[in-house]
């Protein structure tokens, strides 16, 4: 993949930081970054249990749940949303939400029946059928979430730090549909967020700016553990200056268009001087001000932050408005003769006559 940093065992997009266990000093680390997700805000209670959803007279069961990231893990403490469904969908055709809970472990109080479970955590969840006996004891549940963490952030070259507010990843399901699209994880994901996700591969791109610096990347998210990725760009972020001199004062009302190579727009903007990201590569700065058009090319080369100035002598020549002909005239031929072959070249008097030069007896 151009433009990407091989890492030892993959060739992608990305730089692995650490890969840390999710206990502990893991936790905390997901505990550390602002979360993102989807899931609705629930009433912060242990326990809520949706009213008249108990048949009466009923006993109710007491069911003690717990989340684990992995089958060998410790219990997650926090950052979990429980809810409890009915099997049987209601008139609208959803499962009745019978009880949730958010935070760690949670503990319900169930008449006996089946009931659906789901636990997510961020982005990762799994859901389970419980049953309620009747008799006899309940034992823990115990529901394994198989998921991972993955923080992303991005450099420009080598290792040219990018602002925060530049960047921005979108994250992918690595399948493709039979529409030819992925199915969207999440979107706008900022840098040095950690983003918790079910165990698996995910496909990130990562955009820089707002032009055409984006690169594409396959992850591995790994249950239990945290995965820090840096994604290498290769482009830089150009600010243009239309001048009447080198080094001097750029000129205001100016609208500038940046072609390709192949004289493709990538971006436009009315100002002073503008500033974009681009792509590595050759480009154009075109710089329109007070109806005269000027002119520079330009290379891009991966995290080299540069001025371009445009000087107002570098004017672009103008298409002239038609295009010249060349007239040829040929002696006429004498009467009975057939005009074959070339002609000769008209004489003089011929010219003259031709041109309106000579009024004629």
């Amino acid at each position: 993949m151009v433009g990407i940093s091989p890492f030892a065992r993959t060739s992608l997009a990305f730089v692995f930081a650490a890969l840390l266990p999710l206990s502990g000093q893991a936790q905390e680390a997901f505990q550390t970054f602002k979360q993102l997700d989807t899931t609705a805000k629930m009433p912060k209670l242990n326990a809520f249990i949706a009213p008249g959803t108990a048949p009466q007279g009923s006993k109710l069961r007491e069911v003690a749940l717990e989340a684990k990231l992995t089958a060998n893990g410790d219990a997650v403490q926090d950052g979990l949303s429980w809810y409890v469904f009915s099997p049987m969908a209601g008139s609208d055709g959803k499962l009745p939400l019978i009880a949730s809970s958010q935070g760690g472990s949670a503990d319900f109080q169930l008449a006996p029946g089946d009931y659906f479970v789901n636990v997510s955590f961020g982005r990762a969840g799994v859901t389970r059928k419980l049953t309620v006996p009747e008799d006899g004891t309940v034992g823990k549940q115990t529901m394994v979430l198989e998921a991972g963490g993955l923080l992303l952030n991005a450099v420009s070259g080598s290792d040219v730090r990018i602002r925060p507010d530049q960047l921005s990843f979108s994250i992918y399901s690595a399948e493709v549909r039979e529409d030819g699209e992925r199915g969207l994880v999440m979107a706008d994901v900022p840098p040095n967020t950690v983003v918790r996700l079910n165990a698996g591969t995910y496909h990130i791109i990562s955009e820089y700016g707002e032009t055409n610096a984006s690169i594409r990347a396959d992850i591995q998210v790994e249950a239990g553990k945290l995965t820090e990725a840096t994604i290498q760009h290769k482009a830089a972020q150009i600010t243009f200056k239309l001048v009447s001199e080198a080094g001097g004062e750029a000129i205001a009302d100016t609208a500038w268009s940046i072609l390709t190579a192949a004289g493709d727009s990538v971006g436009e903007s009315v100002s002073a001087f503008p500033t974009m990201v681009l792509a590595e590569g050759e480009y154009s700065a075109v710089a329109r001000n007070k109806d005269k058009i000027y002119q520079r090319d330009f290379k891009v080369e991966a995290g080299k932050n540069t001025d371009i100035e445009v000087l107002m002598k570098d004017v672009q020549p103008e298409a002239p408005t038609a295009a010249a002909r060349t007239v040829q005239l040929q002696a006429d031929p004498q009467p009975g003769q057939a005009s074959s072959g070339p002609q000769p070249l008209p004489s003089y008097d011929q010219l003259q006559g031709a041109t309106g030069g000579a009024d004629a007896d």
